[in-house]
Parts: C-alpha cells; structure tokens; sequence
C-alpha cells in the first residue's frame, strides 16, 4: 500500500504480555498502549487476539476471557455481521483483511464458523483484489514450538480457503520467521493413508511472523530436515512489508530486526491468487519479474 492514507500495521496477537505477570499487571497493558502510540495514534492497527489476550485467571477472580483486549480495543466487528470482536473483517485500500480467533470456538456451527463461510462470500475481488487472513496459532510451521496446535483450525478452514483463492495467512505464536510455498493438505490419500501438503496455485502462502518482539525469547527449535512446504525459515527477530504494487502483484519484504543497517532477508513477489491463480511466486531478485 504506497500511499500513506492506505497504510496499515497487521499485528497477529500477544501484545502487552501482562498475564505474564504477577495478577496479570495491567499497568503493562498501559505501558505497552504509550509504547505503541507514535505508531497506533497516525495509522490503523489491525489485531487479532493471541493467547496472551485470554487472560482468564480464576485464582484472582478474572473469569472472562479476553477482557482486558475486548475493553482497550474497539474494533469495529459490528461493520461485518460479526458476533464478536474476535472475527471481524475490514476493507482496507486494495486488501480485504479478514481476523480469526485462534482460541474461540470455530467447527461447524460455531458463530465464527458460521461467519467465515458467510464472510469468504462477500468478497468482490474486482472491488478488493487481495484477501488476506490473520489468525494467532500457524497452520504450516516446522518450528517444534507450538507445534501442530494450528492443525484443528486448518482442517476446517483450508478448503474453504483454496476455494475462495485466498493470497496470504499471516500468523504468529511461533516466535520465528517462516514463510511456505503455495501449499494445501486438503486430500487424504485412502491407499496409503498417508496425507502431506502439496504444492497448489490457488492456496495461500503462510507466513508465521512471530518475531517482533516477546517475553521468552526466539524458538530456535526447528525441524530437520526442512521440509518442503517451507520456503524460507529463520529464528531471529524481524519485521515484514507488504507493498501492494496493483491488483495483480505485491511484493513482500522480511527484514530481520538485529542487523546495524536495513537488510531484507526474505524477499518475494506475490502474484494474487485470483487473477493469477497458476502463476508461481518468485523472489524478488528474479529477473523474470
């Protein structure tokens, strides 16, 4: 998005990581909002909520999940027929971003369930060329942190996904950088009953960016060999841009945050996946592009 009106910060949950301390201090949650705010104050800040958000404590009488998330941050769920501030959409310049929860309920049913599968129906891609996805917990991590735990989320809504040719799925949790191939788990083979992903020109390229800072550190504990759904994968600190060039290519940029001067350490040129559904990706140093 180059104009600065229709620039945006996508943030994939765990925030202010108050419940970490003692009573769940909510004055990290005040520290963290002043923190933030020379960003938060000019420019839209789009979340989805992480496990950090729950913040259920019983033992000091906290017995409503989310609380302190759903009373600091107003989004405006109301605007797409949501139930809940957990999943919402929002229709931001050329992109049409839509929030998962990845702690609420979501199998058939559900009020989240039901809302997607309404959502995924309005989107007009000649009117909002890309669709993009955010949601806490990875579905595609060969990180041994929190490993799987995405997995019951991605059997429900990956067709659904590849059906309605979704571009990316940004996630975080995993605190690391990892961005796959084009891939989708959607067929179980019955012979061997074996099921793996496989690379597809209308799934959506997964990124896990959960390395813009945290209480415990960068997970480091990764799989090996590399499989090979993953494109790129590195245990360090970092940020990404997303700049959507028009309505048929973006390129996407990952630069680690400890390096002395800028470095770009995962670059990509991202063909949208309705318009261009059997173009592959390249690197953005690719020649071809």
């Amino acid at each position: 998005m180059s104009n600065l009106t229709d620039q945006a910060v996508l943030f994939v949950g765990d925030l202010s990581y108050a419940d970490d301390h003692p009573n769940h201090d909510q004055r990290k949650w005040d520290s963290y909002d002043r923190f933030v705010e020379p960003s938060s104050a000019y420019q839209p800040w789009i979340w989805a909520a992480g496990n950090h958000e729950i913040d259920y404590a019983p033992s000091i009488g906290e017995t409503k999940a989310f609380k302190p998330y759903k009373n600091r941050y107003h989004v405006p769920y109301r605007a797409s027929k949501s139930t809940s501030p957990l999943w919402y959409s929002i229709k931001r310049a050329s992109a049409y971003i839509i929030m998962l929860s990845s702690y609420s309920a979501f199998g058939k049913y559900t009020p989240q369930n039901s809302w997607l599968e309404s959502e995924l129906k309005k989107v007009n891609r000649e009117e909002t060329p890309w669709l993009i996805v955010l949601v806490h917990s990875p579905w595609y991590s060969s990180n041994g942190y929190h490993y799987m735990e995405g997995e019951s989320m991605r059997v429900t809504f990956e067709p659904w996904f590849v059906q309605n040719k979704v571009d990316i799925v940004f996630a975080g949790h995993v605190h690391a950088y990892e961005r796959s191939e084009c891939v989708s788990n959607i067929k179980y083979n019955i012979t061997d009953g074996l099921s793996s992903p496989v690379k597809n020109p209308s799934a959506p390229i997964y990124i896990t960016i959960g390395d813009g800072g945290n209480i415990d550190g960068i997970a480091n504990d990764y799989t090996y060999p590399q499989p090979s759904y993953s494109a790129f994968r590195e245990a360090s600190f970092g940020h990404a841009l997303l700049e959507i060039k028009n309505m048929t290519h973006a390129l996407y940029n990952w630069h680690r945050n400890q390096d002395d001067e800028p470095v770009i350490a995962d670059s990509l040129w991202v063909k949208n996946r309705h318009f261009l559904p059997e173009e592959e990706e390249t690197l953005s140093g690719d020649s071809s592009v």
